[in-house]
């Protein structure tokens, strides 16, 4: 995998001397770069601002207010003694360095001007000025449509990185549940739900945006590369700021933004009562969108914020079937298992009808091979379960 240089606050810039942008409002040349000169600026802007963000945090401050700040304003309220410093590297800033930059990463770069950029985000007052994306502008717009809205519905599955094994279990059933029903998934790749979430869509070979916090092309956590490197081959990971960005404490809630205004719904599967989930589903709300949680046991701080959420109103979800009742609406979808050969289907429901073990499945010696391969098959596609005493239990869809 290819790495860049670090690129944060306190990195080495790309030197002045560049050629300038058009003016913001002019269409990007599509012949020239996948996005305009001003709008990679402003992620350069991001970028350098990036330590006096996060002290504005510290100190109160709205993060969505501060990122919807034109650039004169933003350099001036937070460049301190450094702003006519800053002001001036902007103005002779070398944006082909930038897009050499992007190019060396393997990433496309896609602005707010061009049609591929997703309609949904524009939804936003601080919408991204650039998204970097690896795995191809073309799968991002499959997924996730351009100005038209031509992609797939979308669900944001979101939760605690320290999940409980049943919501590890819930996240993979409705990742792999909406997918196999042709809805993409959107996450942010943590440790925990979000994880699960998207290793359930890739189980079935669907859709899924990983959204990440520091740049698209630095997997994190570096624990996750291998699933980086999935959700890569299959479905693409996202980013608003430039390759090799190391994010700061700052970027995980500005990148909840995001995931909320990609997704038409947002579900939250297990979430503490001050959790960054829980912020996905306040923007999503904000938005308009729908949302909606699964419900856990009172006794445990995994389920606190999710059963608020259902207190104020959000949507139960169960399973997948009622994750996608609330994206496309009732009715207007299959179940996941309606997907399966016909084999397994009808191995899944003798399962679900008492026929649990391998012994109560066969007749015959010649017939246990072949269960035992369905029987495996359907473990590894999310349907089954195995348990003590060698017995199988079906997975909720």
């Amino acid at each position: 995998m290819r790495r860049e240089p670090v690129i944060d606050s306190s990195a080495d810039l790309p030197a002045a001397g560049g050629r300038h942008a058009p003016a913001l409002d002019a269409p990007p040349d599509r012949s020239d770069a996948p996005a305009c000169a001003d709008c990679l600026a402003r992620t350069w802007l991001i970028a350098r601002l990036a330590g006096s963000i996060e002290i504005a945090r510290h100190q109160r401050r709205r993060l969505r207010e501060i990122l919807a700040l034109p650039n004169e304003q933003l350099i001036a309220g937070l460049g301190g003694v450094r702003a006519s410093r800053i002001s001036d590297e902007l103005e002779r800033l070398d944006i082909d360095a930038l897009r050499d930059a992007v190019d060396r990463a393997g990433l496309d770069a896609i602005c707010r001007h061009d049609p591929a950029y997703p309609a949904r985000l524009t939804d936003l007052t601080d919408a991204p000025a650039v998204l970097f994306v690896a795995g191809g502008v073309e799968r991002l717009v499959e997924m996730a449509g351009g100005a038209l809205e031509s992609g797939s519905r979308a669900v944001a599955v979101v939760g605690t990185r320290r999940a409980s094994p049943d919501g590890l279990e819930v996240a993979t059933s409705l990742g792999r549940g909406l997918a196999a029903a042709g809805v993409t998934v959107v996450s942010g790749m943590a440790l925990g739900v979000d994880s699960a979430a998207h290793a359930g869509a890739l189980v079935t070979g669907g859709r899924t945006i990983a959204v990440l916090a520091g740049g698209a092309d630095v997997p994190y956590p570096p624990t996750k590369a291998r699933l980086y490197e999935r959700i890569v081959e299959h479905g693409c990971v996202v980013a608003e700021l430039p390759p090799g960005f190391v994010a700061r404490r700052w970027c995980f809630p500005a990148r909840n933004r995001i995931i909320a205004a990609l997704a038409h719904a947002t579900v939250v599967v297990e979430a503490a009562r001050r959790s960054g989930s829980l912020i996905t589903a306040e923007i999503a709300t904000d938005l308009g969108r729908d949302v909606g949680a699964v419900p856990g046991p009172v006794t445990t701080w995994r389920s606190a914020g999710a059963n608020a959420l259902l207190h104020d109103g959000a949507t139960v979800i169960r399973h997948a079937s009622d994750a996608l009742d609330l994206a496309v609406g009732i009715d207007c979808h299959e179940p996941p298992a309606l997907h399966l050969p016909p084999r397994l289907r009808e191995l899944l429901t003798e399962v679900s009808n008492g026929r649990d073990t391998l012994a109560a499945l066969t007749h015959t010696p010649s017939e246990v091979h072949a269960t035992l391969a369905g029987l495996t098959e359907l473990e590894l596609l999310g349907h089954l379960r195995r348990v003590a005493g060698g017995r199988y239990v079906v997975i909720p869809p």
